[in-house]
């Protein structure tokens, strides 16, 4: 299997081109560094293509997965992993904070998208893996651009899945919860504004995140053979959630909004017209 894997130098990227290139596969990966490009096509030499890529540039990106399909002679898989957390209240969020934001964890994915889309719409074949988050399903004070960037991804995901299935392409969401990761760390960006009155809510969600780092429930690698698992099934989900807090806050979301729903349904059923 071929693949090609954004933000592939740490975190689950890292340990799911790991994952693929120890079963045989080939691996294409994005890195932001010379440094990170050699130790990545260390990992298996001819098999490991480090591509140099800044999210945030669209040409960058594109390029990298035109370079990936020439160098692999295809692509099987391509996983949508990069991306960062912008922690902070909505109203400390500077527009370009939220823009900067919405370019790595949205615009680069749906580039890396549309400029696979034609390889598989060829073959009519290939499988697109968006690694989302549970806080794409779940909203968590102090991170509301962060969730912002992933319900819009997941909302491309799954209307994606439905327009490429009759293509013979698969589309998938992955919604891990909090992995062992450095994401508390380098992948974590605070909002510049501060404000005050926030200390209780939104703020305790860098708070958490922090106490909580080296501490999360998630394994990596764990994660990476659930991907793994995946890629390529024929009956692979569209959705699927990876880690027990992520099915935790993802049902207590959906209960919540049923609930929610019943008691207001009345209300939402009586605005349409009178019938004749």
């Amino acid at each position: 299997m071929k693949w090609l894997i954004t933000g592939a130098s740490s975190g689950l990227g890292l340990a799911l081109a790991k994952a693929a290139l120890d079963r045989g596969d080939e691996v294409a990966g994005t890195v932001r560094s010379e440094a990170a490009l050699a130790g990545f096509e260390a990992l298996a030499p001819g098999r490991a293509r480090g591509f140099l890529a800044d999210m945030a540039d669209e040409a960058a990106v594109v390029g990298a997965v035109d370079g990936a399909i020439r160098a692999l002679d295809g692509l099987d898989v391509l996983v949508n992993n990069a991306g960062y957390g912008l922690i902070g209240a909505v109203e400390e969020a500077s527009l370009a904070e939220v823009r900067a934001q919405f370019e790595v964890n949205v615009f680069a994915p749906v580039a890396a998208i549309r400029t696979v889309l034609p390889h598989m719409r060829e073959r009519r074949a290939g499988h697109i893996i968006n690694v989302t988050s549970v806080s794409g399903l779940a909203a968590w004070a102090g991170t509301g651009i962060y969730t912002g960037s992933k319900h819009a991804l997941e909302g491309i995901g799954k209307t994606l899945a439905q327009e490429v299935r009759p293509l013979g392409i698969k589309v998938t969401n992955v919604e891990p919860g909090g992995m062992r990761t450095d994401y508390a760390g380098r992948s974590m960006r605070i909002t510049q504004q501060r404000i005050a009155a926030y200390a209780e809510t939104a703020h305790g969600a860098e708070r958490t995140l922090g106490g909580h780092a080296g501490q999360e429930g998630g394994d990596p690698a764990k994660c990476a053979a659930a991907i793994l698992r995946i890629a390529g099934a024929a009956d692979a989900p569209v959705q699927l959630l990876l880690g027990a807090d992520a099915v935790h806050y993802a049902t207590a979301e959906m209960g919540s909004f049923q609930e929610e729903f019943g008691r207001w349904a009345a209300l939402s059923l009586s605005t349409g017209f009178e019938a004749a």
